[in-house]
């Protein structure tokens, strides 16, 4: 239950990290980074005390776990880093976060003794993870990604390693239990579910093909884009979106889309690029007018270009209009184009074979007994 709870804590604080990471920011001005990481190292120092203070026999191969742990943290986090100083801080810190979790539910799991003790809790800190990261991409300025799925995955690996340092495992014996086994293939079971929901709703879309503007990704398909252009010319009209960013709601993922075409679009004019900035246009004026004609919190007075811009733009290109087929890269991430039905019926068969085999019985009747005839 402190596992669960812990971890319902972590997930749930989610929209709070960007007041959080203000909040540091404001206290702390010039120095966010070096208060986060000084915040992750009084952590990591208390574990590594009561790690010091625990460990009594078999220190060799304990303290190798826990080394381990920490240059797996060290390594990956080194790989992974971008180029803002800030998001490596925060990533940094996942490694407590989720070293933490991945510990509570090692010490519940760890009287099973057998290799369910480590396979549990990186499926059940996998869960938390993709729950956590499906729920940040609804908040405005909150991204939800793969990577970071992956991120969470080594600090699990890395949790597992210090937890098992810290508390080795008793009498332990690699081969699973009849119960353990079952316990292990439901909740991979629902490992599967929770990132089939989470990547259909990060990361599958769809490749809009169209003969004037040329080509771009979308998370919703081309009827869809031309349906929610309807509906939000009507919804705008009487609730148009908040000319501030509120942090704390839930984000307009089809208003996000179009002011990403928006930025596109001015970044491509500033280059010169009078054909790509065309084509955005276009774009934005065929799928997402009502983010050209509404004022937003990124522009007071809407994003539709002037007639005179327009006309500017039309003359600069010529006969580059057509000549070639265009591909828009304003989508801000990769998106998988798979069938969604399809995908859905790989994520069932395989949820289902798992929770088949974790059946009472199973076992048994995939085994004949001993003595008898095939």
């Amino acid at each position: 239950m402190v596992a669960i709870a812990t971890s319902t804590l972590i997930v749930l604080s989610a929209p709070f990290t960007g007041q959080i990471r203000a909040w540091i920011r404001t206290t702390f001005p010039g120095h966010a980074v070096m208060a986060v990481t000084a915040l992750a190292s009084v952590l990591l120092l208390a574990a590594l005390v009561a790690a010091f203070l625990r460990i009594r026999e078999r220190r060799l191969a304990r303290y190798g776990a826990i080394v381990a742990a920490m240059a797996l943290a060290g390594i990956y986090s080194t790989i992974s880093a971008g180029e803002l100083p800030e998001s490596n801080a925060v990533e940094r810190f996942h490694f407590i976060e989720y070293g933490l979790i991945t510990f509570l539910f090692y010490r519940a799991w760890l009287p099973l003794a057998d290799g369910a003790v480590f396979i549990l809790p990186l499926l059940a800190g996998l869960i938390v993870g993709t729950a956590e990261e499906w729920l940040q991409w609804f908040i405005p300025n909150r991204v939800g990604e793969l990577r970071d799925i992956f991120l969470n995955a080594a600090a699990i690996v890395s949790g597992l390693l210090f937890s098992a340092g810290l508390e080795p495992v008793r009498g332990f014996r690699a081969r699973l239990g009849v119960a353990p086994a079952r316990r292990v293939l439901r909740l991979a079971a629902a490992t599967a579910i929770a990132l089939g929901i989470f990547m259909h709703a990060v990361m599958l879309g769809y490749d809009i093909r169209d003969d004037e503007v040329g080509s771009f990704t979308s998370r919703y398909s081309q009827e869809q884009l031309i349906r929610l252009q309807q509906t939000k010319a009507e919804q705008w009209t009487t609730a148009p979106p908040p000319l501030t960013l509120r942090r704390l709601s839930r984000e307009d993922q089809y208003l996000s889309e179009g002011l990403a075409h928006v930025r596109w679009r001015n970044r491509k004019w500033d280059a010169g690029d009078a054909r790509a900035a065309w084509s955005e246009n276009r774009i934005l004026e065929k799928y997402f007018a009502p983010v050209l004609d509404t004022p937003t919190y990124e522009g007071k007075a809407g994003h539709r270009w002037p007639a005179a811009q327009r006309d500017d733009a039309l003359a600069r290109l010529g006969a580059r209009r057509v000549a070639d087929r265009y591909v828009s890269d304003a989508y801000p991430y990769r998106l998988l184009l798979w069938s969604k039905p399809v995908f859905w019926s790989a994520i069932g068969v395989l949820a289902g074979l798992l929770l088949l085999l974790s059946a009472p019985g199973s076992r048994r009747r995939a085994a004949p007994a001993p003595g008898s005839r095939m």
